[in-house]
């Protein structure tokens, strides 16, 4: 009360000096955060001097703005290389750590321009617009970071392409003075022509120490091992010449040889080889003392021109003629790594290399067996016939992979950067690697590249379930009434609709049944019975149920006994529609038999389970001309699935459960092709068309079928795992 008294006595006079008070605190509190604020956005935005800022930006491309770094005649100098290190000696794995994506982190150190005391540059050119090309690649990719604390790999700015225009001593004093040097740990150096006059070695002479060499001329005695990698030498006009893909195949000559500097003996014997063989063999070189009127040009005028080849006062267009011929010969020079190589390449001409001791590009991931052939050099007389004894479907497959491997990893320097960083990157995360397909299939046979998975011992899948394939075209009830029965099932991961219909849309997303499990439906271009079989991406386990929009019959138990049993056996057919072939006495040929029997040898894929790697087989490895055959014919796609199966395991399909009645109740003779009168007729001459392409008979008969363990056994039907497995 008192208190209340005081207040309200004092109240007028104080409550305008505590609004004034309260007010200057509020705007003191507010500028202070304010200038807070200004402050760390003037740090955030402003040019700061810290080293993970000083990252390979576009601003920072050009070596004419580069700071200038001096270096003293007293700056120390690195080891030389060390030929003894390995990944686990000389590379410090544990910079690079574990991220979810497995990459590791490439740091470009920042352009500088290095002088020594007298102001002349360490290189006579500077930074090459390869080497420019290179780091812009790097800095482009998902290696890059400009985090240097984050780094696992660091790439000088210094540009150590080409040994010539090296001054060896004051450039290995520059990578010293790096700030991460550490003698070389985890740095990375690119050179594609080292040595120089007179003994031209086969790697980089500039100090280096413990650092990585992505080197283009590496021999046996120069190359660490799962240290170092070995890269082709960029053939600059990858860049100026557009050389379309040429069709593998016979060429206007067989064997071609385009250096102009080969030694003397060298020659020599190509000669002789020409005189030998004709004008099946052209040498070309450089077009220097020729006369003048030539049939196409005057040859002199192309004297020293890259881009032309003469022979005989023949002048040729350099690199296109190389597409001319079968193969490409590919000799040791002063260097042993050679640009020629990847213009070879590019015209899909098959390299013959003949360079001893020589480590071939990215031979550590590419299979060059597929790409070139690699002769002795004391064999050069032979050479011919060596290459005459290549059959020549090996020829036209080795001529597709030479241009691919051009394509994927000599055509820029970007292709050559990333293909190192991904070779390193494989070393240091060997479980996420790249495998020897990836490495070495071309995009085009990836599918017909699968490996089989169906080798001893035979495990269960590792994605659990199956997907489910149902081909329909325009029986909407009884697909989803299957739809509905197959949901049921507890193995089921995820349906997959094959929409064979052209001419009309899948209903709409509201009108599908509402199931627990994904539900894709992919619209075919044609129609087609081999679509049910093609190796979708959405196929994500291992195991595939084929089913027809019409087996509207078989229940959840009968389909989950079905999946338990494919887990068990996964390269067999498990279904339940089963068929028998017979041999025809009078006939002289095989017959198709649906008739119940006591044997077996098919069961059609109108509803089974198989593991998809036949899907694969099915859609690019099917022998012949039967898949074609199959959907100009409408009929025994089925039949062609267990011909295939057979042929490959050497072992009979399994029928599960006692049904034999598959006839949709609702269907009329229309909807069915089975019900056809001509069906019969012309599923026997399917047997024979595929035993004549595969040129034996792959189907094997059987004698029994798989049944739960207490089917039919006097047992309370609630203790049973498959109690509806239900009637014939």
């Amino acid at each position: 009360m008192c208190a209340a008294v005081k207040y309200g006595s004092r109240g007028p006079a104080l409550i305008p000096r505590m609004k004034t008070k309260h007010r200057v605190y509020y705007i003191t509190l507010f500028s202070v955060v304010l200038l807070g604020l200004i402050a760390t956005g003037m740090f955030q935005f402003w040019p700061h001097s810290i080293e993970s800022s000083a990252d390979w930006t576009l601003e920072r491309r050009s070596v004419h703005d580069a700071p200038l770094a001096r270096l003293a005649p007293t700056s120390p100098l690195p080891e030389r290389g060390d030929l003894s290190c390995r990944m686990h000696t000389c590379f410090d794995v544990y910079r690079c750590g574990y991220n979810p994506k497995n990459r590791i982190k490439v740091y470009i150190y920042p352009l500088q321009r290095f002088v020594d005391e007298e102001g002349v540059a360490i290189s006579s050119t500077g930074l090459s617009r390869e080497y420019n090309e290179l780091l812009s690649a790097v800095s482009d990719s998902d290696f890059y970071t400009d985090d240097v604390t984050r780094a696992c790999l660091f790439l000088p700015s210094i540009d150590v392409l080409n040994q010539n225009s090296l001054r060896i001593r004051e450039t290995a004093q520059a990578l010293a003075s790096l700030p991460r040097w550490d003698r070389g740990m985890n740095h990375l150096l690119f050179n594609m022509l080292p040595g120089g006059p007179p003994d031209y070695n086969t790697a980089l002479d500039v100090p280096r120490d413990r650092a990585l060499l992505a080197g283009g001329g590496f021999s046996t005695w120069t190359y660490r091992q799962g240290y170092d990698v070995s890269i082709p030498v960029y053939s600059p006009l990858s860049a100026e010449v557009d050389l379309p893909e040429r069709q593998p195949g016979p060429r206007r000559f067989f064997i071609l040889s385009s250096q102009t500097a080969l030694h003397r003996e060298y020659r020599v014997e190509l000669e002789r080889l020409k005189e030998e063989n004709g004008e099946t063999i052209l040498l070309l070189d450089k077009c220097s003392n020729l006369s003048q009127g030539h049939t196409h040009t005057h040859a002199h005028t192309h004297a020293h021109s890259p881009r032309k080849r003469c022979a005989k006062g023949q002048v040729y267009d350099y690199p296109q003629i190389l597409q001319e011929s079968s193969f490409c010969v590919v000799l040791r020079g002063a260097r042993l790594g050679q640009a020629v190589l990847s213009d070879v390449l590019q015209a899909g001409c098959v390299p013959v290399i003949m360079a001893d001791s020589y480590i071939l590009p990215f031979s550590e991931v590419l299979d060059w067996k597929r790409a070139s052939v690699v002769i002795p050099e004391e064999k050069l007389p032979e050479m011919y016939t060596i290459l005459k004894n290549i059959p020549h479907r090996q020829v036209e497959e080795m001529q597709r992979q030479a241009r691919w491997f051009w394509e994927a990893y000599f055509s820029s320097m970007k292709a050559i950067g990333l293909t190192t960083l991904q070779i390193i990157n494989d070393r240091i995360y060997p479980y996420a690697a790249r495998t020897y397909e990836q490495w070495n299939n071309p995009p085009a046979v990836k599918w017909s590249s699968v490996s089989n998975p169906l080798f001893l011992p035979l495990i269960p899948p590792r994605s659990p379930g199956f997907t489910a394939v149902i081909l329909t075209y325009d029986r909407i009830e009884s697909l989803f009434r299957v739809i509905t029965e197959i949901s049921k099932v507890p193995s089921l991961a995820k349906l997959l609709i094959v929409w064979n219909n052209q001419n009309k849309s899948p209903p709409e997303e509201s009108l599908w049944p509402k199931v627990a499990v994904p539900l894709k439906v992919v619209r075919t271009k044609e129609n087609k019975l081999s679509n049910r079989f093609f190796p979708f991406d959405e196929i994500e386990t291992e195991a595939v149920l084929a089913i027809d929009d019409d087996i509207i019959m078989l229940t959840s138990d009968e389909l989950q006994f079905g999946y338990e049993v494919w887990r068990e056996f996964p390269d067999r057919l498990v279904g339940y529609p089963g068929r028998l072939h017979l041999w025809d006495h009078e006939l002289g040929k095989w017959k198709y038999e649906s008739e119940w029997t006591n044997e077996v040898s098919m069961v059609l894929t109108g509803a089974a389970f198989y593991h998809k790697y036949f899907n694969y087989l099915y859609t690019y490895k099917m022998p012949g001309d039967i898949k074609n055959w199959v959907d100009a014919h409408m009929n025994c796609e089925d039949i062609a699935m267990n011909f295939l199966v057979a042929n490959i395991t050497g072992k009979a399909p399994i029928k599960v459960t006692p049904r034999k009645k598959f006839k949709c109740p609702e269907c009329t003779a229309i909807d069915g092709l089975s019900l056809d009168q001509t069906h019969m007729v012309e599923r026997s001459e399917c047997i024979n068309k595929f035993a004549s392409v595969f040129g034996t008979m792959p189907l094997k008969v059987v004698e029994h079928r798989a049944d739960p363990v207490l089917y039919k056994d006097d047992f309370p039907e609630k203790l049973k795992s498959f109690p509806n497995i239900g009637s014939l």
